[in-house]
């Protein structure tokens, strides 16, 4: 046995000294030719070693980098409970969720009740308080950051209105702190999607971190990946076991992957009406998912959680190149950032000026056919989308600005991936347009 654990243990190094042996990719830029994403994957030889040995673990489910990647990211954002899940949406979904757990009383969200979001929205920002059988309430946008604009929130208040949920948009903060206070004021639950804002701050404090529920996104356009992942964090242990419990196809145990009996009462409780001392692993107490994760994501997201200081740091970087190169051209606006707030931008934003020339289709036209990305501001104004078509919505206030970025808002890419030269080409040829259109 022990020579074959020796074996087993020179194979493995082995394979793992391989893996770090890759060789990195480098493509020489050729504008017009090479693509400008707006986002993308940055990954090397660290996280497919980390992801090399989750697979010779053959520990599929979640483990022991799971373990690791939560650990990091609670003490990067200075929060105690982080669950990792599938996707950020599923992190949204599994917000709401585990707000309508029958626990918490009349404070739980229940069919027909109101939750305060943005028009202007990711569509799986919006599409769990629908799943939960809640009734969104729509409110507007300031230009300034594209963000809801939090004084409206006072009139979108009704006697149904059971929580708020707002996104980072783009990585640039809302005033959340505010936020919280209104909530806390009128006793609503407050969701921080901060699904494209991992690394920006309020006032020294990350973003997420001031609602009861923050969500995160590591898909590959977020600030660190595990291909398809997210997370949902919290500082309430109550919120925690309530997520975990729908989470984890809706049972009552919390034992860990792999764990049995963690509270010593497997075989001697009564729940329900189950038999007296059925298998507490098989007592379910909520309308369940099962939105974990593999460890092989988990691994890549452990390794990225090592460079998430650096991603931060060259999106901020590319966002300022950028808009130096671009802030003297007099058609175009952008964004602002709060007194106090640091954004982690996951994109570009600018908004066209009215009294542009050419229009924002002919714009998008030319910058795709030199090869640059560009995207919208996700839905728009979801109420026009066809997926609320038929659902049951209200709109609390004009969407005038919503209305504007859905017609004239874009963003291009600052991801890590970017180099100088492509920021610069891509900067450059924004401003050819509108010198060939002058």
């Amino acid at each position: 046995m022990a020579d074959m654990n020796r074996a087993l243990s020179e194979w493995r190094g082995e394979i793992l000294h391989l893996v770090r042996q890759r060789p990195e990719e480098h493509s020489p830029f050729e504008a017009g030719k090479t693509p400008v994403p707006v986002s993308g994957k940055v990954i090397g030889a660290r996280e497919l070693e980390l992801m090399t040995e989750a697979v010779l673990d053959a520990w599929l489910t979640t483990g022991r980098f799971n373990d690791r990647f939560e650990k990091a990211l609670g003490e990067y954002l200075n929060v105690r409970h982080v669950l990792t899940v599938n996707s950020g949406s599923s992190a949204n979904l599994l917000a709401l969720a585990a707000l309508t757990s029958p626990e918490l009383g009349e404070r739980a969200i229940r069919p027909g009740d109101e939750v305060i979001t943005p028009a202007a929205n990711f569509p799986t920002t919006i599409a769990p308080i629908l799943q939960i059988g809640a009734v969104p309430v729509f409110v507007d946008i300031e230009l300034s950051t594209w963000n809801a604009d939090i004084a409206l929130l006072e009139q979108a208040l009704s006697p149904r209105t059971k929580a708020v949920v707002l996104a980072h948009s783009l990585g640039n903060p809302f005033d959340a702190a505010a936020v919280k206070r209104f909530c806390e004021q009128h006793g609503l639950w407050f969701v921080e999607d901060a699904c494209d804002a991992l690394g920006a701050t309020l006032g020294g404090r990350h973003v997420g971190t001031f609602g009861d529920f923050g969500t995160l996104s590591c898909y590959p356009a977020h600030h660190v990946t595990m291909g398809e992942g997210g997370a949902l964090y919290t500082n309430d242990a109550a919120l925690a076991r309530l997520a975990r419990s729908f989470r984890d196809w809706g049972r009552h145990c919390h034992c860990r992957t792999g764990q049995d009996n963690a509270c010593g009462h497997r075989f001697d409780g009564q729940y329900g009406e189950l038999p007296q001392g059925y298998d507490h692993k098989y007592v379910y107490s909520h309308v369940g998912y099962n939105l974990k994760i593999t460890d092989i994501q988990a691994a890549c997201g452990a390794a990225q959680m090592e460079r998430l200081p650096f991603f931060v740091k060259a999106r901020r970087e590319n966002w300022r190149f950028l808009r130096a190169r671009l802030d003297a051209c007099p058609w175009l606006e952008f964004e602002s950032e709060l007194p106090g707030a640091e954004a982690s931008w996951f994109g570009f934003p600018i908004l066209l000026k009215e009294n542009a020339p050419g229009t924002r289709l002919e714009l998008l036209r030319h910058l795709d056919a030199h090869k640059i990305g560009t995207r919208l501001l996700f839905a728009g104004n979801a109420v026009r989308q066809p997926f609320l078509q038929g659902q049951r919505f209200r709109v609390a206030s004009e969407l005038s600005n919503t209305g504007i970025v859905m017609n004239r808002g874009f963003w291009i890419g600052v991801f890590p991936g970017l180099t100088e030269e492509m920021l610069d080409y891509a900067a450059q040829t924004l401003l050819d347009y509108f010198k060939g259109k002058a």
